[in-house]
Formats: C-alpha cells, structure tokens, sequence
C-alpha cells in the first residue's frame, strides 16, 4: 500500500512539474518602430556640426525586432534595430550641410516586470548593454575649407548601455528608452584636413585643437545619446 501511495506520489509530481514550467516560462518574439531623438552632443544644427560642436542631428525613425524570454517576475531580452538619423542646413560660413547618420544595434539585458492582477496590463523597467555600429555621410555645398560633394563616414563601432520604462498592453509593447550608445572606445581618427573631421565618427576630442585652426574644430569629447519611443508587436511562441 505504501509503495502504491509512493508511486502515485511521484507520478503526480510528473505531471505538475511540465504543467508549472510552462505557466511560470514563456517566449515571445516581436516587431515594431519608433521615433528617435538625439540629445545631448548628438543634436543640434548642420552649422554647430561643421563647426565641430555637435553631431547636428534632428528627429528620426527607428524599426527593430525583439526577443523576450519570460520566467518568474523577469525577462531576458534581447533586441537587434537600425536608426536612421539626419539633418541639413546652412553652414556658418555659407553653403549647405547634411549630414546624415545610421546606428544599427543589438542589445541584451533584464527586465523586471510588474504584473496586475486581473488586468491585461504589464509595466515594466529594462536595462540592457548594447553594441552599436555606426554609419552614414556627410555633403557639403559651396562650404569652405572642404570639397563639396557627399563624403561616406567610415563605419566605427562602440559599446553603450540603455534603459527602458515601458507597458505591455496584450500584445503591443509600448516603451521609452534612453540609449548611451559610446560609452566605450572613443576615439579620433583623421589627418591634417578639415574634411577628416566628418568622414569618422570622432567622438573623442581632435588632439590638435586649436582655437585659431580651421583644419582642427572638434575641442572636447562628445556624447551620443539617444530617447525613443517605440510600439512592438509581441507573439508568443
């Protein structure tokens, strides 16, 4: 009688156990786009760009794809998107600037979500590190001190970190996120020219500043900072 109480014992274990995994682990995959700010040294005007004080970058679009794994109050995310950022204007001392900038990225990291009972309803708050990989083109119009024509921008790589205070309501994702896209590996890269200040990205400061050169502008680091807000479109799998 025992060993029939065991076995049954032990065979209801058996059941539960694949039962509970699947209502405590759960996987999706989504789609979705956003707009994109730049902010801090990212933005600002094709003039402050040549002058080598910011990027000069306005307002974008963002699009991307993401994973989410879901166990017990956390998920594992990761994300693979591509922005798209430009701005054109009028240099300071005459002619015409665009410049135009495209990061794609792929982020991993945890978020911690907050369920509410009874409501199909999710808030969330997300952390992730990010590799990014930059790049885009520069054209410039009747500038001085530079050909005029569309100068490619050679494709440099950084590594950021972000966070994400977002809302899932059924299956759409609904989030802002702050991106530090160069937290690491800054660096400065060009010769005795003014146009080599745009044809890399240049975040670290040009170690031949100097107030009176025109061929050397860039005179301190400089931030590229990104918030988006973005929709996704989650299915489970």
């Amino acid at each position: 009688m025992k060993r029939i109480r065991f076995a049954a014992i032990v065979a209801a274990i058996f059941l539960i156990l694949p039962s509970a995994s699947r209502a405590q682990i759960s996987f999706e995959l989504g789609l979705g786009g956003g707009y994109v700010m730049p902010t801090s040294d990212y933005k600002g005007t094709a003039a402050e760009y040549f002058d080598g004080v910011n990027y000069g970058l306005a307002n974008g679009l963002g699009v991307h794809a993401k994973t989410r794994l879901g166990l017990m109050g956390l998920n594992l995310t990761g994300e693979l998107g591509y922005a798209f950022l430009s701005n054109d204007g009028t240099a300071s001392s005459g002619g015409s600037v665009e410049v135009k900038h495209q990061i794609l990225s792929l982020k991993i990291g945890p978020e911690f979500r907050f369920g509410i009972p009874a409501v199909p309803v999710t808030p969330y708050l997300g952390l992730n590190v990010a590799l990014n990989i930059f790049t885009g083109s520069t054209s410039f119009q009747g500038v001085s001190n530079v050909s005029s024509g569309s100068h490619d921008m050679g494709s440099a790589t950084r590594l950021g970190i972000g966070g994400t205070v977002g809302v899932k309501v059924l299956s759409f994702d609904i989030a802002v996120q702050y991106n530090l896209h160069n937290l690491t590996g800054r660096s400065w890269t060009g010769g005795d020219n003014r146009i080599d200040t745009y044809t890399s990205l240049n975040d670290d400061k040009d170690p031949a500043f100097a107030p009176s050169d025109n061929k050397h502008v860039v005179k301190d680091p400089r931030a590229i900072q990104t918030v988006a807000i973005t929709v996704s479109y989650m299915f489970g799998i």
